[in-house]
């Protein structure tokens, strides 16, 4: 009877260790795109729109559409971040400044343009294994598959959603979600 209770005590608070130990986005600190800290914790209490983006893909006008979404919905508590990343095809062979300079140039972006990262293999950057494997975010596993995939973050820092590229970032499923409160 002794060794069933240690046993079970021994669960729940192993239990109770994960639950307080789970991670959310918040937990995780990446650089912005002119290579300057950025605590995602600053972002509490706001959706977040996480995109990997690139320059040299078909879905690239997706940038005018995250820019739109951006401007209609940022007073309603919302944060575009865009990840650029060359792991399809080699899709965004530019450094840091001349991404943003594309960016700024083309499509007039302001929303917050991180760093370039890996969102595929053994180099995934952290933040980006958190969005894709279930084990990290508690919720579901989504492989990122190509450019322009996105994640939906909730104001609490939880994983929301993952919507493949082909969904347009002003898309019903996406403003609906903005707009849940």
């Amino acid at each position: 009877m002794k060794t069933a209770l240690f046993i079970f005590a021994g669960i729940f608070l192993t239990n109770i260790s994960f639950a307080q130990n789970k991670r959310t986005f918040y937990d995780f600190k990446v650089k912005d795109i002119e290579g300057n800290d950025v605590d995602l914790h600053k972002y509490k209490g706001k959706k977040i729109l996480v995109v990997n983006v690139a320059s040299e893909c078909g879905y690239t006008p997706q940038y005018k559409e995250l820019e739109w979404l951006y401007k209609n919905y940022k007073d309603s508590n919302l944060v575009i971040l865009g990840f650029p990343c060359n792991d399809f095809n080699g899709q965004e062979p530019k450094g840091e400044k001349d991404i943003k300079a594309f960016c700024q140039k083309n499509y007039g972006v302001t929303f917050q343009m991180m760093s370039k990262i890996t969102v595929k293999g053994k180099d995934c950057t952290p933040i980006y294994f958190w969005l894709q494997h279930k084990e990290e975010n508690g919720v579901q596993d989504n492989d990122v598959k190509w450019n322009f995939n996105k994640f939906m973050i909730s104001e609490n820092g939880e994983w929301q959603g993952y919507l493949p590229s082909k969904i347009l970032p002003n898309d019903k499923i996406i403003t609906d979600w903005i707009m849940d409160r």
